[in-house]
Formats: C-alpha cells, structure tokens, sequence
C-alpha cells in the first residue's frame, strides 16, 4: 500500500471522527449545554492522554515552562470549540463544516501579525476567494444571519488562533505536553464555565457512550489528520479533508432530514479553492 492510500486512509479516520462528534454534539445538546459537554470530553481525553503518556513513557517531556503559552492557546480552542459545539445544534450540519473551512483562510491573514509571517499576494488572493465563499455559505440578505451561523464562521477564527499559538508552541513543546494541557487546561475551563450557577448536569447512563465517543474523537481526529500528513503533502491530504462535507450532508440528510443546499456546496467550493491555492503555492515554494 503506498503513503499517498494510507494518508487517505488515516484522513477518512479523521473524517469519521469530526462528523461523529457533530451528531454525538447535537444528541447531548438537549440534556448538557456546550460548557458541560465541553468538561466531559475533556475528562475522557485526560484520562486517554495520561494513560498514553504512561504507556510509552512520555509523561517525562511534560513541563511549566511554557504554562503562559498553552493558557493562551487553550482559551483560544475553548473558545472555538464551544461555538463549534452550539453550532452543530442549531444550523445543518454541512453549513457549520463549511464555513469551518475557513479556518486556515483566518492564519493566512493571522501569521503576519502574530508569527510574523509574510503575507504574499498569493496569500492574499487565497484568503480573499475564501472568504468570498463565506459570502455564499452565509448569504447575508438572502437568508437569516443568525447566532448558529455566527457561531460557526466564529469558531474557525479561534481554531485559526489556535493553529497559530499551536505552532508556535511545537518549537519547544513535544505533542505529549501539548495534548495533556490541552485536555487539563479545558476540563478546568469547562468546569468553571459549566458550574458558575452552581448547577452541572449528571451523566445519565445513555449519555456517557456519547460523551466518551466525542473525547476520543476529538483526539482520534487530530491524531490521524498528523498521521496523514507525514504520509503526504498537504496538497494531498487537505482535499481528502473536504470530502467531510458531502459525507456531513449526507449523513445530516438521512438522520435529520436536512435538506442538501446547493449553494453551500458552491460556497465551499470557492473556500477550497483558496485553500488549494494557498496549499499549491507553499508546495512548490517548498519544492
């Protein structure tokens, strides 16, 4: 089997797990709000994070000296995945994964100020065709622009935020130190965030299966969006990742009878295009 079939092997892995987390989302979302889910899936990926540093012995490359660095970066995430999770609620499905794909769009115009990355014109061309796919998605005029669907262009800024502050914690930070911070730093978000009333939900025993399968794919998806991408280029594998949408469509379709929007597919299909643009540029910059 050659590295390109793995690769897209390992991205329908990925796939997998951030369209369960969507439907197991929006299942939990009538008995939790987005704090408490939050706080579960973080004590589940805790748990899976420590038993796997234990087992292969990297629980030594955890340390403090970057504790500013990971609280910055851990606010970002908690951020964006709390509107992500309010997202998947209350608009279709394929919508909240389309404008989602603006996350890189967001560092294309982010690194310049926060990484001091230089923006291109090709750059600059990537982000602005992008963002005139949110235009499409959003259709601001023609349809309702409401909460679900603010939410969901929010939530790629601050995974945008994230990705930033991510890179720059992996020049001094092992993947290790920065799993288990993310899921500690969370879990103490969440707790705050879901227990300043004073009032958590309890896990009902038809609740815990969904709650585990959203803190094992949160890190199951990140783990073999990295393994594919030391498979293959990232002109190979960020196409793979668009086939999400169709997939999230389909399912949403057949489980919620959500309608297929044509125009949401054309939206995302401009974002991809500047993301390729993007991705074929550095490619051969690199080459």
């Amino acid at each position: 089997m050659n590295a390109t079939l793995r690769a897209a092997l390992w991205m329908l892995g990925a796939i997998f797990s951030f369209s369960a987390m969507a439907i197991a989302g929006r299942e939990l979302s009538a008995g939790f709000d987005t704090f408490e889910i939050m706080l579960y899936r973080s004590v589940f990926g805790l748990v899976i994070v420590l038993g796997l540093a234990f087992l292969t012995g990297t629980y030594r490359q955890i340390g403090t000296e970057a504790l500013g660095l990971h609280l910055v970066r851990n606010l970002f995430h908690f951020t964006g995945q709390n509107l992500w999770f309010y997202a998947v609620t209350v608009v279709p499905l394929a919508q909240v994964f389309a404008l989602e794909f603006t996350t890189p769009l967001w560092v294309i115009v982010l690194s310049p100020f926060l990484l001091g990355e230089r923006l291109t014109g090709l750059r600059a061309l990537a982000a602005t065709i992008g963002f005139a796919g949110i235009l499409i998605v959003a259709r601001p005029g023609a349809a309702e622009l409401n909460s679900g669907i603010l939410a969901a262009g929010g939530c790629a800024l601050f995974f945008a935020l994230t990705y930033v502050f991510t890179k720059r914690l992996t020049a001094t930070q092992s993947i290790t130190a920065i799993m288990f911070y993310l899921t500690l730093l969370q879990l103490v978000f969440g707790a705050i965030t879901a227990g300043y009333d004073g009032d958590i939900a309890v896990p009902t025993v038809a609740a815990l299966p969904l709650l585990g399968l959203i803190g094992a794919c949160g890190l199951l998806a990140h783990y073999c969006i990295t393994k594919a991408l030391t498979l293959a280029p990232a002109a190979v594998v960020a196409p793979i990742d668009f086939a999400r949408l169709p997939i999230i469509a389909i399912v949403a379709m057949l489980v919620y009878g959500e309608a297929l929007d044509l125009w949401v597919f054309v939206g995302a299909a401009v974002i991809f295009g500047g993301n390729y643009l993007n991705i074929w540029s550095e490619s051969r910059k690199a080459a």
